[in-house]
């Protein structure tokens, strides 16, 4: 595991842009599953406005480690955060775009998108492999659309689930914990001193901790990645990098 530390939310942006931008460099097909959330809008942002032209977008293929049930139009559709924020502003081959299709029926959706992957991926012992797999984590410690109350959900048969937001009721598409931990990295994007709490119990491995489904992320590479802010570093006893 890998922590680095940084001033704010902004800095962590422009770091994990340097980073996307070398890893992407270094392969001739570079699969790469997104994240939602605050952190990733931002990221999105700094990425398409300083690194555009550091990148060669038409060997970058887009998907996404989780999905809400929505219509892509829909505001929170992570499709269309990432059109307006990242897609837009790059020359990014529209087949190169690879969305969960909110929009239908989820149980269905789910197989359809665990087919692509495994038809467009290399797998490792039948798992599909991204190159990089950008993972956020909410106040709860849940990551993708694996909530603690469905932590089961983790080490599911299917490459993708069908999960439920435990407050809204919504329904999600999102890879399982077997696709996350077979990626060839994985990186986390955690800002803000509400996640303090959660980053402490998850990087210290305290007791209680493997509830958070976050803590369950253990790439077998080896390469596991934290990009932190110092407001969710807060309470941890590490020095930045």
């Amino acid at each position: 595991m890998e922590l680095k530390i940084y001033k704010d939310k902004f800095e962590v942006a422009e770091q994990f842009s340097a980073y996307f931008v070398e890893k992407a460099a270094h392969s001739d097909a570079f699969h790469v599953a997104l994240s939602g959330g605050s952190t990733p809008k931002i990221v999105f942002d700094v990425l398409a406005e300083k690194f555009a032209d550091k990148v060669d977008w038409n060997k970058v293929h887009f998907y996404w480690g989780d999905e809400r049930c929505v219509p892509p139009s829909d505001d929170e559709s992570n499709y269309k955060m990432t059109v307006e924020h990242l897609f837009s502003k790059i020359d990014v081959p529209h087949e190169n775009i690879n969305r969960i299709l909110g929009e239908n029926d989820p149980k269905g959706e789910a197989m359809r998108y665990a087919n692509l992957l495994e038809i467009n991926l290399d797998r490792v012992e039948d798992v599909p492999q991204f190159d990089l797999v950008i993972l956020g984590m909410g106040d709860d410690g849940h990551t993708a659309s694996i909530f603690p109350h469905e932590i089961e959900l983790w080490n599911a048969e299917d490459h993708c689930v069908v999960a439920t937001h435990p407050d809204s009721g919504q329904k999600r598409v999102s890879i399982n914990g077997k696709v996350i931990n077979t990626a060839k990295e994985v990186a986390f994007l955690v800002t803000g001193t509400s996640k303090a709490e959660k980053v402490e119990a998850i990087i210290e491995k305290t007791e209680g901790s493997k509830v958070y489904p976050a803590s369950l992320v253990n790439p077998k590479s080896g390469k596991l990645v934290w990009f932190l802010d110092e407001g969710a570093a807060a309470k941890l006893n590490q020095n930045p990098s």
